[in-house]
């Protein structure tokens, strides 16, 4: 019987004219997969978020390869370069500073590239900050919103945060060390201190912490401290009791009307309001 090795992918990693998204440590090198590791030993070229971090992957598992930088500055010129070294049959792997590529980073452009270029993109899977943050958390998370960083520009900021305020799902989004008192004192004018909340700081790393229960808890602790690290943060969804349900109800109905009388069809109003509320359309359009 010809069984295959069910720990391989393919025959033989890595393949010519292939990009690989691979995953790498969000803070403890040791999380490094075997498959990860063989990736960028191996490929043509490891094109990084920071050469730096990928420096340090490389010195603590004892190899060398090609590095190139490929960040936010640079990637708009790299990219065309890259893709044409794929299509001369060059095997390419691109890595973050730390998790999964094309989450918040340039990554997500040169993916998009490769594949209209009709390239072949293979995901080495890794740690990942998001997630790892979520399941710690204990909120629910069948359902869940992952926000990223929010806009810096005012009205889309508040309009981000205006959305989560009102939303039944858990929200999960990363914050700057030097942004975070400004962002937990935005989360207590739209949520309100008792909203549950975990901040999560340093994940994997010898001073990982994880601090809650609520805004208001959250805001005491980092109110004399100086914050340094990488910060992700998890909102746990409104809990929408039954009064205020009904309370909700009538704002949606009147906003309904409003929207109509507007020049929306009753269709258009409906789809619009159930989106934004987490409800089925058939709920809104029966409320006319």
């Amino acid at each position: 019987m010809n069984i295959k090795d069910p720990s391989s992918h393919k025959s033989k990693e890595p393949e010519s004219s292939v990009l690989y998204i691979v995953g790498t440590p969000i803070g403890n090198l040791s999380d490094l997969s075997q498959r990860a590791l063989n990736i960028l030993k191996n490929v043509s070229f490891i094109a990084c978020e920071d050469t730096r971090q990928t420096i340090k992957i490389m010195k603590k598992y004892e190899f060398a390869n090609k590095l190139i930088s490929f960040n936010k500055h640079n990637s708009q010129s790299k990219t065309p370069r890259i893709i044409n070294c794929l299509n001369s049959g060059k095997s390419v792997a691109i890595v973050s500073d730390a998790g999964m590529p094309s989450i918040c980073d340039p990554g997500e452009e040169l993916v998009r590239d490769a594949k209209s270029n009709g390239l072949n993109i293979i995901c080495i899977p890794g740690p990942c900050a998001a997630l790892t943050a979520l399941v710690t958390s204990g909120m629910p998370s069948s359902q869940f919103t992952f926000e990223g960083f929010l806009p810096k520009k005012k009205s889309e900021r508040e309009k981000i945060l205006f959305e989560i305020s009102k939303s039944i799902k858990t929200t999960v989004l990363f914050e700057s060390p030097h942004r975070l008192k400004k962002l937990l004192n935005e989360f207590k004018e739209f949520f309100g201190g008792e909203r549950e909340i975990q901040v999560f700081r340093e994940l994997t790393k010898k001073f990982e912490e994880h601090i809650g229960n609520n805004v208001n808890e959250v805001i005491e602790y980092f109110s004399d401290k100086d914050i340094l690290g990488e910060i992700t943060i998890v909102i746990k969804g409104e809990n929408r009791n039954k009064e205020n349900l009904e309370f909700d109800k009538l704002e949606i109905k009147k906003e309904l009307i409003n929207l109509i009388k507007a020049g929306l069809s009753l269709s258009q109003a409906s789809k619009y309001l159930a989106k934004k509320n987490n409800l089925a359309k058939s709920i809104i359009y029966k409320m006319y």
